[in-house]
């Protein structure tokens, strides 16, 4: 399942995978669809053009076996956590700005979000200023696939309670405990 409120606009053409030219103006569940039934026609990939929120989250993701944060704002972040722990599913998060992103897996019954952004107030974050090279959310994504492959097949360690940071700059990644109580296993 792949859910999204929005359509392509010329911004995006420069990071999202399924963006060109001709997809502006289309949602981008469809595109997402028709990129993948393009790539392998057996996946079934059901698209919702919709925004995740705690009202109606539940039911969105309701027999999912893992959710995928690739969300721009904090505050739906934050929210799509609270969703996964009420079902009962892990969380697999990553968030870019500039020449850097992390990703990190909240797991139910952990406050991996929480904790990293604990000092979050409002509004957007570092990524207004930082900006949005296409290198960076390709990268991040990549190891947000890798993370759901390993669960879903229950193979390798999960970033349960670490939080894997790169720094696209010194070309360095550094994987750092988030929680005193971090687990290898799930």
């Amino acid at each position: 399942m792949v859910i999204d409120p929005d359509v392509f606009e010329e911004h995006n053409l420069n990071r999202q995978l399924f963006s060109s030219p001709v997809n502006l103006g289309q949602a981008k569940v469809q595109a997402a669809v028709t990129r993948v039934n393009g790539i392998n026609p057996a996946v079934t990939l059901v698209p919702v053009q919709a925004a995740v929120s705690p009202e109606n989250g539940v039911d969105l993701l309701d027999g999912c076996r893992v959710a995928v944060d690739a969300l721009d704002t904090i505050q739906v972040r934050l929210e799509l956590a609270e969703v996964c722990a009420a079902l009962g599913i892990p969380l697999v998060h990553g968030a870019i700005a500039g020449w850097y992103g992390h990703v990190a897996t909240q797991f139910p019954g952990d406050d991996t979000l929480q904790t990293i952004y604990r000092s979050w107030k409002a509004g957007k974050g570092v990524e207004q200023t930082l900006g949005n090279p296409s290198f960076t959310p390709a990268l991040v994504a990549s190891l947000q696939v890798a993370e759901v492959c390993k669960l879903l097949i229950g193979r390798g360690t999960p970033l349960r309670g670490r939080q894997l940071m790169v720094d696209l700059f010194a070309m360095e990644m550094h994987i750092i405990n988030i929680s005193e109580d971090s687990r290898d296993t799930a």
